[in-house]
């Protein structure tokens, strides 16, 4: 099996160079790469590359994830998370091949507190959740075998984080103020990038498993949740905080305005991908604790 990555260099795409090798050959290509085209914004460059690659399965971990600046660049939004997504699914079908691609929890309307299913309405309120959502129909349209994957709150231990950040801002300040109105899931690119594997493996030998499936770590928190447990833990290490026990103070979404609304739940129900591939999911803290364990390690 010939497996083409799209996004190599990304969170996501660093897990999956590694989950994905042992199924098959992999080529794994960024918006740099010079012998084949890796970018999204140039679709007939694309095609040439999977034309010549000739995959059996194409992974779409490329995406425009800045949430605020995609309010101001809609259509570049657009051109890597619709129509990209929309062009590569063409391509597999044509090939038969399989498309794996990832969406976002950003494709509801954050309402409520009940954990989102995969046949609920969607009604995204920023630029960046409609334009995932289009990629999404997009590949449902065109009949290609595809996996699609909503997540939320993606964090890996390669590059930024919002770990990192709690880790040096409590070193740093006596108090930190951190939103505790939005709800979700840390979930580890590890874990994306091992379920993915997993879910191929199955799909190729079972067809009917193809569909739109959500995958996010168990449980929830909010942010202020999430940073608290992170204090907590480096505390417990032997790291020295400036943030005292308690000093970490709870606030609305609306002490920190941006340029595009954040869903304030974004929870979601991975029941039927736990039941489709008999996967397990675990708590969001098991792959935190995991993250600071090689953060600290480094430090």
């Amino acid at each position: 099996m010939k497996i083409l990555l799209f996004g190599k260099n990304g969170q996501l795409g660093w897990e999956l160079q590694r989950s994905l090798a042992p199924l098959g050959e992999l080529v794994a290509l960024c918006r740099h790469s010079t012998e084949f085209c890796g970018d999204l914004q140039r679709p007939d460059a694309l095609a040439d590359t999977v034309e010549r690659i000739a995959p059996d399965v194409i992974v779409n971990a490329a995406a425009y994830t800045a949430v605020d600046q995609a309010e101001a660049e809609p259509e570049i939004a657009r051109a890597v998370n619709a129509r990209a997504p929309a062009l590569l699914a063409r391509l597999a079908s044509e090939r038969k091949a399989w498309l794996v691609h990832y969406s976002t929890d950003y494709v509801f309307n954050g309402g409520g507190d009940t954990p989102w299913r995969e046949s609920c309405p969607t009604a995204p309120i920023n630029v960046y959740g409609q334009t995932k959502l289009e990629g999404e129909a997009a590949i449902q349209d065109s009949g290609c075998r595809h996996l699609i994957f909503r997540t939320s709150w993606v964090y890996a231990a390669r590059g930024g984080n919002f770990a990192k950040t709690m880790l040096r801002l409590g070193q740093e300040r006596d108090t930190l103020t951190v939103i505790d109105d939005q709800v979700g899931a840390p979930t580890g690119a590890d874990l994306l990038a091992d379920v993915t594997a997993h879910a191929l493996r199955a799909a190729v030998r079972e067809p009917a498993l193809a569909g739109l499936y959500h995958l996010a770590a168990g449980g929830e928190t909010s942010w202020h949740g999430y940073a608290a447990f992170v204090l907590e833990q480096a505390r417990a290490a032997g790291v020295e905080l400036k943030t005292a026990p308690g000093a970490v103070l709870p606030v609305d979404s609306s002490g920190f305005p941006t340029a595009a609304r954040r869903p304030l739940n974004s929870r979601l129900d991975t029941r039927k991908l736990q039941e489709a591939f008999g996967l397990h999911l675990p708590d969001w803290r098991v792959g935190v604790t995991r993250l600071l364990t090689e953060i600290l390690d480094k430090t």
